[in-house]
């Protein structure tokens, strides 16, 4: 029996209960290096076994025999025993080698790409996100080339449905960046506009030690959603993102800046020619679709303008006045923003006013209720998780060093009281 067909029998044999699977976890590791060394080899032994019972194993051979550079043709191939595994694979299982769970599915994801198929690679993508995650609030290195992939495919809906969940544990910094990069991307192709600014905000304003491009990228499309969806856009970051960030992004994205300062004067003309001038700097970034959203938001947000002035205004005053091309344009406008809860009016076809009102929601209807109640059901919920975690911190020895030894830097008040157990 040669190695190979030992390590294949000792998969077969010790993959029934949890306590065989932690011997073969060792055993594995130990014939790691005889694989690797036998990796062009090993793709047939995958025929012996079975994903759904041998997860381990499986994952082991699969990770060897794919270690090397894979042609456009094997992937074809690859593409399908990857997504079998991934889909059929025990999440107990492969979590004892999570590290080569994570190297496959990125394989998996690379594969996909490069056959020009992304839209393959979602479902099992999804799967593989499940299967490693420990719990709802754990943020895992598949969640970015999850989402990648949906934007590739343009699967919206489904990236979403992760991005709904409240994250409280990262492994690694920069997955969190990319996890909040796209999926705002993700939301501003559903044209969820104010979960874009949240999970965008969250890339702007983390921890960094120098300004990475992911945060360049993110505040760029900040600036944009900002203007599309409130109509203005503040340049000062709050006090918790980096002193990095606060020094440095407005420096990398300074033809955006100028871009709000010509949206603030509510010139469509200036903006538009001015959105003319850079179309090549904005496309070259990926961004001229959201520039033009930005260009058409400033309709919007001067219609808005006028309900804070007039009770009544005829459609083709509003045209003149927002500079659109006829009142059957403005009709178009004000009707869209009333559909969208954006503006409160109603038109009268006869004459052709428009009649500004104010917001008609009294606050006391049952679906009102249930919004609220359940709103302040998730604010409990997080205020107890930060108390948690704000317990774990207090206690954690490293935190407690740091913040005695830089105590001093600062003056008492800036501190919180500590509690009365500890000396620091």
């Amino acid at each position: 029996m040669n190695p190979i067909e030992s390590v294949v029998t000792q998969i077969q044999g010790l993959s029934s209960s949890a306590t065989d699977v932690s011997v073969l976890n060792t055993y594995l590791k130990q014939a790691e290096e005889s694989l690797y060394t036998e990796s062009t080899r090993l793709l047939p032994f995958l025929d012996h076994l079975d994903p759904s019972i041998h997860s381990l194993g499986y994952l082991y051979i699969l990770d060897a025999c794919t270690s090397g550079p894979i042609s456009k043709e094997q992937a074809k191939t690859l593409v399908l025993i990857f997504a079998r595994f991934i889909t059929s694979c025990v999440a107990d299982q492969i979590r004892l080698a999570s590290d080569k769970f994570i190297s496959v599915c990125k394989r998996f994801k690379d594969q996909v790409m490069l056959l020009e198929a992304p839209m393959q690679g979602v479902a099992p993508m999804l799967s593989a996100v499940r299967k490693l995650q420990s719990s709802s609030a754990h943020l895992t290195a598949l969640h970015p080339d999850f989402l990648q992939l949906c934007l590739l495919s343009k699967c919206y809906r489904t990236g979403f449905s992760v991005l709904e969940e409240d994250i409280f544990e990262v492994d690694q910094p920069r997955d969190l960046f990319l996890y909040c990069y796209y999926g705002g991307m993700v939301c501003i192709g559903q044209k969820r506009f104010q979960k874009a600014l949240e999970l965008l905000h969250n890339v702007v304003t983390a921890p960094m030690s120098s300004i990475n491009a992911i945060a360049v990228e993110a505040y760029k499309k900040y600036i944009l959603v900002s203007l599309i969806h409130r109509g203005q856009f503040s340049a000062n970051l709050p006090k918790y993102a980096s002193s990095a960030a606060q020094r440095n992004l407005r420096n990398f994205c300074q033809p955006y800046i100028e871009l709000v300062n010509s949206y603030t004067t509510g010139k469509i003309a200036e903006l538009e020619t001015y959105v003319q001038t850079n179309r090549e700097m904005f496309g070259s970034d990926n961004n001229l679709g959201l520039v033009k959203q930005v260009v058409s938001s400033m309709y919007k947000r001067n219609i808005q303008i006028l309900t804070q002035t007039y009770l009544t205004l005829s459609l083709q005053d509003i045209a003149n006045t927002v500079q659109l091309n006829s009142s059957k344009e403005a009709e178009m406008h004000v009707l869209q923003m009333i559909q969208d809860g954006e503006i409160y009016a109603t038109i009268n076809q006869r004459d052709g006013m428009v009649r500004f009102l104010e917001d008609t929601e009294q606050y006391k209807t049952c679906e009102m209720i249930e919004n609220i109640d359940s709103s302040i059901q998730r604010i409990m919920e997080l205020s107890k998780k930060l108390t948690t975690i704000d317990e774990q911190m207090s206690c954690d020895p490293l935190y407690l060093a740091k913040a005695g030894r830089e105590r001093q830097r600062f003056d008492f008040d800036d501190f919180d009281t500590a509690p009365q157990k500890f000396n620091i």
